[in-house]
């Protein structure tokens, strides 16, 4: 069992997460106009504090993880009135057919080793003019995590992490911090990246 499978039941309990998710939400908005006929794919979806948050403005989101007990919580949530379609998958090993309006995504990031294979990956899963709006962590001393295991990035940095992203094709990327997560020993800021893909 991962560590995530292990955590899933008890993981909507820490308010500092649950209202972490909901500022993302918003930075996102702000960014990013949603509308009634997107449809989203979030990225490393967990329980859905992030997607049920875009679900209330858009069509459809689609909930992508590794972890099954994370999204065997996220469907005890799903409702007539708020949906997210929950995908076990690996993107990395095998890539998925959707294509969508845009690529959301909440502290993930961290946990993805080859960057530039992901969002080559998530660039071919949107449209010409969709969006990826990912959130993270600001390069950090390691100390967020209490165990780094599954961690390849210690958060990133600005210009390394947008020089990436504009290799992999998108355009108007913005790296922007958005607010911080406290905690006990230290505050840590959290940023918002956001791009287009191009013709």
């Amino acid at each position: 069992m991962s560590t995530f499978d292990s955590r899933a039941k008890e993981w909507d309990k820490l308010q500092r997460r649950v209202q972490n998710a909901k500022d993302i939400a918003q930075a996102i908005f702000r960014r990013i106009e949603p509308n009634e006929n997107m449809q989203i794919i979030d990225f490393g979806v967990g329980t859905g504090l992030l997607g049920f948050e875009i679900a209330k403005k858009v069509k459809k989101v689609y909930g992508v993880d590794t972890s099954k007990e994370m999204l065997e919580t996220l469907k005890t949530k799903n409702s007539d009135t708020l949906y997210i379609e929950p995908i076990l998958a690996d993107i990395m090993k095998e890539p998925l057919e959707l294509v969508v309006d845009g690529v959301v995504s909440s502290m993930t990031l961290h946990h993805i080793e080859d960057l530039e294979k992901f969002f080559n990956t998530i660039k071919d899963n949107l449209r010409t003019g969709g969006f990826i709006a990912i959130a993270d962590l600001v390069s950090e001393d390691g100390t967020f995590h209490s165990d780094n295991t599954g961690v390849h990035h210690f958060g990133f940095a600005k210009e390394e992490l947008l020089a990436i992203v504009k290799k992999a094709g998108f355009q108007n990327a913005d790296f922007t911090v958005i607010h911080e997560i406290k905690k006990p020993h230290k505050n840590f800021p959290v940023f918002l990246l956001t791009a287009f893909k191009g013709d």
